[in-house]
């Protein structure tokens, strides 16, 4: 399984932005889909996580209100719409899936796929 992660861009701050992650195909191995990112100079971060079914959904407390996580299950397609951005958003984020229990769903490492990274910057 292959995701594509998009959407990415230069914003002023208190804009907003809406990233894809389309997955090459539908399979069984995934029922959890995360965003994380990796500001500059820093550690990757968790940013979001649901399962597909829609039975769980956690956001990191940064991002808390601001963004929300989507499905279009037609298109295979996840999304992150990300509004009221702010200048401490800039990182490059990328999109994961994969087979993740509940208590994992914020560990980058419990995730098999990850899209290529899409740059988010936000000026001030």
């Amino acid at each position: 399984v292959q995701l594509q992660a998009s959407g990415g861009g230069l914003v002023q701050d208190g804009g907003y932005l809406k990233l894809s992650c389309a997955a090459s195909e539908r399979t069984a191995n995934i029922y959890a889909v995360a965003w994380f990112r990796h500001p500059p100079g820093k550690a990757r971060e968790f940013v979001a996580a649901f399962k597909r079914d829609g039975t769980n959904t956690y956001y990191a407390e940064a991002v808390k209100g601001r963004f929300t996580l989507s499905r279009d299950k037609a298109k295979n397609t996840d999304y992150l719409q990300m509004n009221s951005l702010k200048p401490e958003d800039t990182a490059v984020y990328y999109c994961a899936a994969g087979r993740v229990i509940l208590s994992a769903l914020r560990s980058a490492e419990a995730y098999g796929y990850w899209g290529q990274g899409t740059q988010v910057t936000v000026s001030s």
